[in-house]
């Protein structure tokens, strides 16, 4: 289970790397059931990255995977080539996406955009290390 402590716990995480590496981003929290438990969207973040960070989140759920490694796999060639376009456009496939997982068991995820790929997964990671 992920409770609102938890989000706002890797929600904080999350915002203070942003702010170290001078990003705003817009930061989601998912619970089990890839439903959004709480979003951040940090002043002067893009704003079309409201609905890719909330996706990132439901998508890594969704999968039990980083968005970032689902990327990899997703592209043409690979074993989960067309995989964006299942569940009415929810799934995102740019990186920033991490499962969050407690006793070994994916129980939520952080979805994470604003920046580059390389930015919006070490955002992540900086929350998903505080879950």
């Amino acid at each position: 289970m992920v409770t609102l402590d938890d989000a706002r716990r890797v929600i904080a995480a999350s915002e203070k790397k942003a702010v170290e590496i001078s990003q705003p981003m817009n930061i989601a929290v998912a619970d089990a059931g890839g439903n959004l438990v709480a979003h951040v969207r940090m002043d002067g973040a893009w704003l079309g990255s409201i609905d890719i960070s909330i996706k990132k989140a439901f998508t890594s759920r969704a999968f039990d995977i980083t968005t970032k490694d689902l990327a990899t796999h997703s592209q043409s060639g690979g074993q989960f080539f067309g995989i964006h376009a299942s569940n009415d456009g929810r799934i995102m496939i740019f990186a920033g996406g991490i499962p969050l997982k407690r006793g070994g068991k994916v129980v939520g995820a952080i979805g994470v955009s604003g920046g580059s790929g390389e930015q919006d997964h070490a955002v992540a990671e900086a929350g998903a290390a505080a879950f």
